[in-house]
């Protein structure tokens, strides 16, 4: 009877813990990395890396060896899960309306419908779940970099002036680059500084070699843009530091640079191609003015559509004036003026805002348009042909400045970030 009882018990227990066992044996999402209060899982991992092969295979670029991919990925994941918290303690967001926008311009771009483009990248094997995370946490990233960064970055008159009495009567030239950057952190030891040279050298060693810099590149670079080869595309001269265009002017296309020490790290630089810029510029300059009202906690995207609209019937059907109904109403301080914004050049406002403008003919009164400012009413005035070589080489070399500055600076700003972050990596655990 004994015997009986346990032989029940053990059929009973077995039948219990049988979908116990068959749990245990299946795939658990375990975390590989902890930064700060953030974590970094496997499946995240593993689905970046297959996005980033993905990219690799497109532009025709050999991936590095599985284990040297996986570090880049992670770390690149690293740095970006940091920027990601940091803006969103300052309380920025990339909100639904705002992803579907930029998704929508992206489609646009490669001249596809929205489900076109959706349909096109889950073909190639990508998520369009992780894809809407990707652009918004790019989206984050790049609204952190101009709070942080490119709204602080100031360039003088005087720079401006003293460079181009330095460059005067040079050829203004472009240069088409790929990079590698071995980075090295903010007060390295010298142990530390000496095996970054050495991995630099290795990476200078394989590019004289003949291997392919975009493969090279994704191997040893520490750089972002490691896992796209590298490629940094058009750089105006002046937006270099002089030591790099010193040695670019000095190369050939397809030619690279010895080792390139600055407070980042270390650099070695592709001469992909190199043109000149057109030493003169004419352009369609666009005399408009606009109304705009800004959407906050009060006022939402429906109630500033709806008040434009009806602003708009009011000056087209009612015989009211625009100006005046922009001092009255406009949220711009272009209001005390009839909301007139003067001749406008070709990239000088927001892209929302120049492409709806840039649809109107004079005289015409544009439907509401959004812009990350709010929604404007766009009245075009007049076009005309107008020389702005000068006016725009002081424009040009002022961003070229800035750019600099700012791409310095933010190299900097992201090596502390990255130092002073609590990070356990556990992929040794594998």
């Amino acid at each position: 009877m004994k015997l009986r009882f346990l032989t029940c018990l053990a059929v009973m227990l077995s039948t219990l813990l049988a979908p116990l066992a068959n749990a245990a044996i299946e795939t658990v999402d375990r975390v590989i990395a902890v930064v700060n209060r953030g974590v970094i899982t496997q499946d995240e991992l593993n689905d970046r890396i297959t996005s980033v092969r993905q990219n690799l295979a497109n532009q025709k670029i050999q991936p590095p060896p599985e284990d040297v991919l996986k570090q880049q990925v992670l770390e690149r994941m690293i740095t970006d899960l940091i920027q990601v918290q940091y803006a969103g303690a300052m309380g920025m967001k990339a909100d639904d309306a705002a992803l579907d926008r930029a998704i929508g311009r992206i489609a646009e771009q490669n001249k596809m419908s929205l489900p076109q483009f959706r349909a096109t990248l889950e073909k190639q094997g990508m998520s369009w779940k992780n894809f809407r995370e990707d652009i918004r946490r790019e989206m984050m990233i790049s609204r952190l970099k101009e709070r942080e960064i490119d709204s602080k970055i100031i360039v003088t008159d005087s720079e401006v002036d003293d460079y181009l009495k330095l460059n005067a009567g040079k050829t203004k030239v472009e240069y088409k680059l790929q990079h590698i950057l071995i980075s090295v952190p903010e007060n390295a030891s010298p142990d530390q500084i000496q095996q970054r040279r050495l991995r630099a050298q290795a990476a200078k060693q394989e590019v004289s070699s003949g291997a392919d810099f975009s493969a090279v590149a994704a191997k040893f670079s520490t750089a972002p843009d490691a896992t796209s080869g590298g490629q940094l595309g058009w750089r105006p001269a002046g937006s270099l530091p002089q030591a790099f265009t010193d040695l670019l002017d000095k190369l050939q296309p397809g030619d690279s640079t010895d080792i390139i020490r600055s407070p980042a790290g270390f650099h070695i630089m592709k001469l992909v191609d190199k043109r000149e810029q057109n030493p003169k510029e004419i352009v369609t300059q666009t005399r408009a003015r606009h109304i705009l009202i800004k959407t906050n906690e009060l006022v939402s995207d429906t109630d500033a559509r709806q008040r434009l609209v009806q602003l708009r019937d009011r000056i087209v059907n009612g015989g009211a004036k625009f100006e005046d109904m922009a001092r009255a109403y406009s949220d711009d301080t272009s209001a005390s003026k009839g909301g007139d914004l003067g001749w406008v050049n070709p990239g000088e406002t927001v892209p929302d805002f120049e492409q709806a403008m840039n649809a109107l003919q004079p005289n015409q009164i544009s439907q509401p348009v959004h812009s990350p400012f709010g929604y404007h009413l766009i009245q075009v005035l007049e076009r005309r042909q107008q020389d702005v070589t000068q006016e725009r080489e002081r424009f040009r070399v002022r961003q070229e400045l800035k750019q600099r500055k700012a791409e310095e600076q933010y190299e900097d700003w992201l090596r502390q970030q990255r130092d002073r972050a609590y990070v356990d990596i556990r992929l040794k655990d594998e």
